[in-house]
């Protein structure tokens, strides 16, 4: 029995006809492995080197090396922070002080009591200039605070209740209105002479 979909299988195959070399499907195919299942277990590392016609040892190599791979079982939230050094400056540790006490874990990849949550401390995500930062569901959060992990935190603790999917789902949608974020001064850009 498969531990991947087929479904998900028939979409790695696909992979390798996307990209000028054969190897280079391997990221994007783990990326869809690890949707699935929620990390990558050494069944479906063999299974996405068996559908892209790969050497497991190739593939496992690429899992195990980069850092949002993961081989044991994440919340279904990860916090992924941004500890390097534009970040650190700006209060990312203090950040990730309060993600722990946000999330009740103690250290990084812990799962929190309730499956939701864990964290990761990862190097540069590349917007030093609205640090800190972090990604959380294939999303960025800049100039992060407290209040804001508090509040990303308790939208994702809360889901709505079956009364209020029914009331959304009879009346029509409000659009949703938000005020743009103030823009940051940026230095001025100067001609180069010469």
């Amino acid at each position: 029995m498969s531990t991947l979909s087929e479904h998900v299988l028939d979409e790695i195959r696909d992979l390798p006809e996307k990209y000028p070399q054969h190897r280079s499907a391997v990221m994007p195919a783990l990326d869809l492995a690890q949707e699935e299942l929620g990390h990558l277990t050494p069944e479906a590392m063999s299974e996405v080197a068996a559908a892209l016609q790969l050497d497991p040892g190739y593939v496992e190599g690429v899992a195990t090396f980069y850092t949002l791979f993961h081989l044991k079982p994440t919340g279904r939230h990860v916090l992924y922070i941004c500890t390097n050094l534009s970040c650190s400056l700006r209060g990312a540790n203090e950040i990730v002080e309060h993600i722990k006490g946000a999330i009740r874990v103690h250290e990084a990849s812990e799962v929190s009591k309730d499956g939701l949550f864990s964290y990761e401390e990862v190097e540069c995500l590349g917007a030093c200039e609205f640090a800190p930062m972090m990604r959380l569901d294939h999303r960025y959060h800049y100039d992060l605070t407290p209040e804001t992990i508090t509040a990303l935190v308790a939208e994702r603790r809360a889901p709505l209740s079956a009364a209020a999917k029914a009331s959304k789902s009879r009346a029509p949608a409000k659009p949703a209105v938000k005020k743009p974020a103030p823009k940051k001064p940026r230095a001025p850009r100067t001609k180069k002479s010469g």
